[in-house]
């Protein structure tokens, strides 16, 4: 990762990567960390004006896309070294009232997508003996809370996804991993408050401090960057025997 000066090297250099969600947010964050190691970018993202303008200022490419479109997905192909799943998006509400079709559309997006994204990648990953899966999960992969029965079962599907992959990939040089923010910094969490402030019945000042961080030691949101900093290393050479794994970034919440 950088060092205390902050700057990093290029050690991603001649390698490409993909970002989902890569407009804003986390996806922004984590586009922005692989092109300063040297990597060739492909920003996705259904915003064709995100998408571009990120993708000017880096340098790399976009790729404006509506992923929830499965089925053109099903025989795309994908040269790139690097693949970040990350797009993604929230229900809050509890489960007798939630949306069967909004069910559906999350399960697809967080883990439908990154598996066919993940089916696209492979063989030229396997032909070059090597890739980097990187999948940005969430803690609610590995706990649940209530009032979000979509996200939490998606996210717990794409934590096997990744080591499925990792397992299958690890042979012919292709890691696979996933990382688990807490809630992070970004307009998906902000736009949470309102949902969550009806769902638990409390004001929505309360709703950081009550419900979002009461399990975290560390009582603040997580930063873009540094979710950013964490997938950036995974895809590095220095990682290439870190696969399978689920790297927390929650300030503690799933420690307890």
């Amino acid at each position: 990762m950088t060092g205390g000066t902050g700057v990093v090297g290029r050690s991603l250099a001649g390698r490409s990567a993909l970002v989902t969600g890569g407009a804003s947010g986390i996806g922004a964050a984590c586009a922005r960390a692989l092109a300063a190691r040297g990597a060739e970018v492909v920003v996705a993202d259904v915003d064709r004006d995100g998408a571009e303008a990120l993708a000017t200022e880096l340098g790399g490419r976009s790729w404006v896309v509506d992923l929830l479109d499965t089925r053109a997905l099903d025989d795309l192909t994908l040269d790139v070294d690097i693949l970040v799943n990350n797009a993604g998006v929230q229900r809050v509400s509890p489960l007798e009232e939630f949306p069967p079709e909004e069910f559906r559309r999350l399960v697809q997006l967080m883990l439908e997508v990154p598996f066919l994204l993940v089916r696209a990648a492979l063989p030229a990953m396997y032909e070059r003996g090597f890739g980097r899966v990187v999948n940005v999960s969430s803690v609610h992969g590995l706990r649940a809370s209530p009032f979000k029965g979509a996200y939490v079962a998606a996210k717990h599907g794409l934590e096997g996804l990744s080591k499925v992959t990792a397992l299958e990939g690890g042979p012919r040089g292709v890691t696979s991993n996933c990382v688990n923010p807490g809630y992070v910094r970004t307009p998906l969490v902000e736009r949470q408050l309102a949902d969550q402030a009806a769902a638990h019945g409390v004001p929505e000042t309360e709703v950081l401090s009550s419900i979002m961080l009461a399990e975290s030691a560390i009582k603040r949101l997580v930063e873009p960057e540094e979710v950013a900093e964490l997938v950036a290393w995974l895809a590095e050479p220095a990682a290439a025997m870190v696969t399978g794994a689920s790297y927390t970034m929650d300030g503690g919440w799933s420690a307890r």
